[in-house]
């Protein structure tokens, strides 16, 4: 579960920083302690030396005895248990010099014990008690132990809900996809977009599910549209095939050529819609790589192709052509479809013209145009004008230049008179720069 390894991380990282603090104060505190002791020890050590002949006030904490030079010890406060005298101490009362420290265990207690020498011969000897020492040690460690018992507690309660809070819109994601993997129901709506990482995420989401929706909803309408355009070849093609099975050679020979050639024409018409529906359908020039294309030279390519297919007269004219990144031969795929629209619904022998200006090609024919009620639909898969409905052809040519100029993020146009001017626009690749005229 996400939430409960980001607040075990939470919590590990306050553990450690709490954990290094601590280590760090405990090590200053605990040589603070010692010093203070230290120095109080000695502060002992110099009163009684000072007040000395006179009456000791006495601490619970200390034990104080003489030294003489001879090595002899004697309390200073009666009732208190003598200190043990080591070698180190006679040798301060004997060279009246040089101090002895150290520390011992008396009656299971640790003392620190400190010998400095006496004006006018032996040595005092004073010993403190460390009881002190180890309370604040054991306070500071149980203290500083519930602080951060507390700390750990608070932090992994407040990580925990903020946490959830942060990722409460990476939940909802994940059951809106959940739904839409488990129903299939792209209209599942996807939480607000914020405008942080999980935003964005969400964000990106939307945009993909909304391609989906477009993308199920072209299909559909594909499978429709292609189930309304095979039904007449097919219709055609069976109705003829009957024909020919019942008359059994009984048909005249030009009924039976006119059939046979109206099976032919329906075969190929039905081989094109088919084919073109594959290809509408599978984006198949989505693999190519995309590259620097020379529009210009594109554009005289495709026209060279069609002059040796037929007659018809076919000018390229280039005005400051503009160099484009897309797929070269999806968009010479684009040309020819142009070409083949302007040739289909124009007269014989009439000129066609393609023109390049910047990133725009377009093809102009001399046939009867496009009427202003049609132009925006030219581009729809299988639209035919009014005027074009004996035109043989599967009304799909448009409609893959326009799927195929979309995926590369440029427009389509169509324009009437005189004849009809057809074509496209793509973003530059670069910066724009002349090339002169060609034709």
């Amino acid at each position: 579960m996400l939430r409960a390894r980001l607040t075990l991380v939470v919590i590990v990282a306050v553990l450690a920083a709490i954990v290094v603090t601590l280590a760090t104060s405990y090590r200053g505190v605990s040589a603070l302690v010692g010093d203070q002791i230290d120095r109080s020890l000695n502060d002992r050590v110099d009163a009684v030396t000072a007040v000395l002949p006179a009456v000791l006030p006495e601490r619970a904490d200390t034990i104080e005895q003489l030294l003489s030079a001879d090595g002899a010890a004697r309390p200073l406060i009666p009732g208190r248990m003598p200190l043990p005298v080591a070698e180190a101490d006679r040798a301060v009362a004997r060279n009246g010099s040089g101090t002895a420290e150290y520390n011992i265990d008396l009656d299971g207690e640790p003392y620190g014990i400190l010998t400095k020498p006496r004006p006018g011969g032996g040595a005092v000897m004073v010993a403190q008690r460390y009881r002190e020492s180890e309370r604040i040690d054991r306070e500071f460690l149980w203290r500083t132990g519930g602080i951060t018992a507390i700390a750990v507690a608070l932090s992994a309660l407040l990580s925990w809900l903020a946490i959830g809070r942060i990722l409460r819109p990476v939940r909802r994601l994940l059951a809106a996809t959940e739904h839409i993997s488990s129903t299939q129901d792209l209209s599942v709506g996807l939480p607000p977009v914020g405008r942080d990482e999980i935003g964005r995420l969400t964000g990106s989401f939307a945009t993909m599910l909304a391609a989906l929706r477009r993308s199920r909803a072209q299909q559909h309408r594909l499978v429709q549209d292609a189930s309304h355009e095979l039904c007449t070849p097919l219709t055609s093609i069976r109705g003829s095939a009957e024909l020919l099975q019942r008359a059994r050679g009984r048909l005249a020979p030009e009924d039976e050529t006119q059939v046979l050639d109206t099976l032919v024409q329906e075969s190929t018409a039905l081989d094109d819609l088919v084919a073109e529906l594959v290809e509408l359908a599978t984006d198949q020039h989505t693999t190519e790589e995309p590259t620097i294309v020379d529009l210009a030279a594109l554009a005289e390519d495709c026209a060279r192709r069609f002059r040796h297919r037929g007659a018809r007269p076919i000018t390229v004219t280039a005005d400051d052509p503009v160099d484009v990144l897309a797929r070269p031969r999806a968009l010479a795929r684009c040309v020819d479809n142009l070409l083949n629209n302007a040739i289909k619904f124009s007269p014989p022998d009439t000129p066609v013209e393609v023109r390049v200006h910047g990133t725009e090609v377009s093809v102009r024919d001399q046939g009867p145009g496009i009427a202003a009620e049609d132009a925006p639909a030219v581009f729809d898969r299988f639209y035919r004008a009014a005027n074009a409905q004996g035109t043989p052809g599967s009304g799909l040519g448009l409609a893959i230049v326009a799927d195929i100029v979309t995926a590369h993020h440029g427009t389509v146009f169509a324009e009437h008179g005189p004849g009809a001017r057809i074509g496209f626009r793509l973003p530059p690749a670069r910066p724009s720069r002349g090339r002169g005229r060609r034709g």
